[in-house]
């Protein structure tokens, strides 16, 4: 065989080596990209009822629970907008025409994507492992107190600040639901009570006319 047709042969292989890469790599992109979907879907009803014990939690002034159940909230949002942002600049990066100047980046990605995923598939407990942030048994006091220690360092001091005025605003929402009223008519008084309040009025002020008309001595 020529040298030319080997080098063409050679060259012809490369380039199916790489247009196999991006099929692979847009075939992973498109199942993370639909996992996160799902995931998103499935977290939102999880993070709806973090929030609903927080509220819970407040009721009864147990602030630690609340911040706890608003934390992993936080935590588990926060993974969702990460890979969401990183899947899209994935995606755009295969779409380049120099796909093998990029590739390893894009590889990489694709293996930080998978790790993301497999943080937030840990994060799908269910319902159940959302109740246990308000049980008072040891063995959901031992969960608390794993989720506590995971959370640790997992958020920004933004993320953190943000969790601190979710529940200040949960906290003061709760406050007005649970306080009574303010009244802004007088109270009605009952008609026994009406009637004595008018005899004493008329006698005080008899009793006033009274010594207004004796003669000074």
């Amino acid at each position: 065989m020529p040298r030319k047709w080997g080098t063409q042969a050679v060259l012809i292989k490369s380039l199916l080596r790489i247009e196999l890469l991006v099929l692979r790599a847009i075939l992973d992109l498109k199942n993370q990209r639909d996992k996160l979907r799902q995931y998103q879907k499935r977290i939102t009803v999880l993070t709806d009822r973090e929030t609903a014990i927080a509220r819970e939690c407040l009721a009864r002034d147990d602030r630690r629970r609340a911040l706890l159940a608003l934390r992993r909230k936080k935590y588990q949002e926060t993974l969702l907008s990460k890979t969401d942002a990183q899947l899209e600049q994935l995606e755009h990066l295969t779409s380049q025409v120099e796909f093998s100047l990029v590739q390893k980046d894009v590889l990489f990605g694709l293996q930080q994507g998978t790790k993301v995923l497999q943080a937030i598939n840990k994060e799908m407990g269910g319902i159940e492992a959302v109740e246990k942030l308000m049980g008072e048994t040891e063995e959901a006091r031992a969960y608390q107190e794993e989720i506590s220690q995971m959370l640790a360092g997992q958020l920004s001091n933004q993320d953190e600040d943000e969790v601190e005025n979710e529940l200040e605003r949960l906290r003061q929402e709760t406050e007005a639901i649970t306080l009574p009223n303010v009244p802004t008519a007088p109270p009605v008084m009952a008609v026994g009570e009406e009637e004595a309040d008018t005899e004493e009025v008329e006698i005080s002020a008899a009793r006033t006319k009274t010594r207004t008309a004796v003669p000074a001595s």
